[in-house]
């Protein structure tokens, strides 16, 4: 089995290309949604997340706005919170390896793969772009988003232009979606044939 990373920053359209891989029967693994499952209600991290945060969860889970001051542009208190999340996120994506080790590969969709050289594990990276105005568009259109936190988390994260440089393969969404899911479709045709020989 081969495993395969998909990638990109904020806006880019990563989501609207993981659904597409899914409805063209790739498994794929979503971080951000087991974040959101660990993290909701009744979700395994809350006891972890309220000791060091206290304040922040509740009967809905984390208060993601609360949690999101206590940690957002202080380097330690993320670090902190890293250290909850990412363990529980990756006994989840061994599950879902094991789980699905018969299939000729799978996708494991990683928001901050480059930022965590989580590409070193990997057997490829699929990164999804677009140029920087559209990508500024779809942001800003977000609910409680403003341009100075869309600035912070850019300046976060890895440079499009750098992904795309470092990427094996890469999905346009500049374009229509018709044509973003046709250059999945061959990405998908392209995968299958390189692991089955």
């Amino acid at each position: 089995m081969k495993v395969y990373g998909l990638t990109g920053s904020i806006g880019m359209g990563k989501s609207a290309v993981a659904a597409m891989l899914r409805r063209e029967g790739v498994p794929l693994f979503d971080a951000d949604a087991e974040v959101h499952h660990l993290q909701g209600p009744g979700g395994a991290l809350l006891p972890a997340i309220e000791a060091r945060f206290p304040g922040t969860t509740g009967p809905k889970g984390v208060d993601r706005a609360k949690l999101g001051a206590a940690v957002f542009g202080h380097p330690q208190e993320r670090k902190a919170l890293e250290a909850i999340v990412h363990p529980a996120v990756q006994a989840a994506r061994a599950r879902f390896l094991r789980r699905h080790r018969s299939r000729l590969f799978v996708v494991l969709d990683i928001p901050l793969l480059f930022e965590t050289n989580g590409q070193k594990r990997l057997d490829g990276v699929i990164v999804v772009s677009a140029p920087a105005w559209k990508q500024r568009k779809r942001v800003l259109a977000r609910p409680g988003m403003s341009a100075a936190k869309f600035r912070q988390i850019v300046h976060l994260q890895t440079p499009d232009a750098e992904k795309r440089r470092r990427a094996d393969y890469i999905i346009h969404t500049g374009t229509t979606f018709t044509d973003t899911r046709a250059q999945v479709r061959r990405l998908v045709a392209c995968l299958g044939t390189k692991t089955g020989g």
